[in-house]
């Protein structure tokens, strides 16, 4: 299982609840994604900042998505887009209770 860390700058104006009426639609095609497992959607709009957490089956899977969605947001106005790859350590975040609905 691989996490992928993505944030980026944001409009400020782009952020709350108009990226939640706004990002519906993406959000739903997102869980379409091969390998795709389950994504947080992060944002810090004092700072300007925005992102997500995700989570993907592999690391091949995440990759490939991370290539598509660094265009797409950008396309939506991101700058200065960061992207970190780790492996979770499942039986560790087990204990504290980690789950994941199987796909």
């Amino acid at each position: 299982m691989i996490l992928v860390q993505m944030n980026f700058d944001f409009p400020k104006e782009m952020m709350g609840d108009a990226l939640t009426e706004g990002a519906k639609t993406l959000a739903e095609s997102i869980n379409q994604e091969p390998g795709f497992l389950s994504k947080i959607w992060i944002e810090n709009s004092d700072e300007g900042e925005s992102g997500g957490i995700y989570l993907f089956k592999d690391r091949q899977s995440a990759e490939d998505y991370v290539a598509m969605h660094c265009a797409r947001v950008e396309a939506m106005g991101a700058k200065n887009i960061s992207v970190k790859y780790f492996s979770v350590n499942e039986p560790l975040s087990a204990i504290n209770q980690f789950t994941v609905a199987s796909k």
